[in-house]
């Protein structure tokens, strides 16, 4: 079963955004808790806004300005990343740009401590991408 077919749309909502935003419940469904939160942050909204974005239930899409710090943010795998993409691209074939595609990027590698803690380690990589995806908005602005 395709997540298409599991998502239900909205009563005006299309198929495609439907299973687009399936595909982003999917994943943070398997973030840690407080990954709506700083999704809702770092798209400066509320949370709610997140909790429509992610049902597919409801109609409301999600802007193509949102779409790499949501793939950003939360983490998708090269398989999840290419599910929402193609879906979204489905749903939106004007308006769609692939994000990696769309803008030129380079790579800094860094070296960090390690604090020898799983969660430590995580927490300060979060952090890092955070900043990253909040320079890089204000760059786009």
């Amino acid at each position: 079963m395709s997540v298409q077919d599991a998502a239900t749309p909205g009563p005006d909502g299309h198929p495609a955004v439907a299973a687009y935003k399936a595909v982003l419940r999917e994943v943070l469904g398997k973030r840690p808790s407080g990954m709506r939160r700083r999704l809702a942050e770092a798209l400066e909204r509320n949370p709610s806004f997140v909790s429509q974005i992610a049902n597919p239930a409801y109609p409301t899409p999600i802007p193509v300005a949102h779409v790499e710090t949501i793939l950003e943010i939360c983490h998708f795998s090269a398989a999840e990343r290419a599910r929402f993409l193609a879906a979204y691209e489905e749903a939106h074939p004007r308006r769609a740009r692939r994000p990696a595609e769309a803008r030129r990027h380079r790579t800094l590698a860094l070296r960090l401590p390690d604090f020898e803690d799983a969660k430590k380690n995580k927490v300060m990589d979060d952090m890092i991408h955070d900043l990253v995806a909040r320079i890089a908005k204000l760059v786009e602005d």
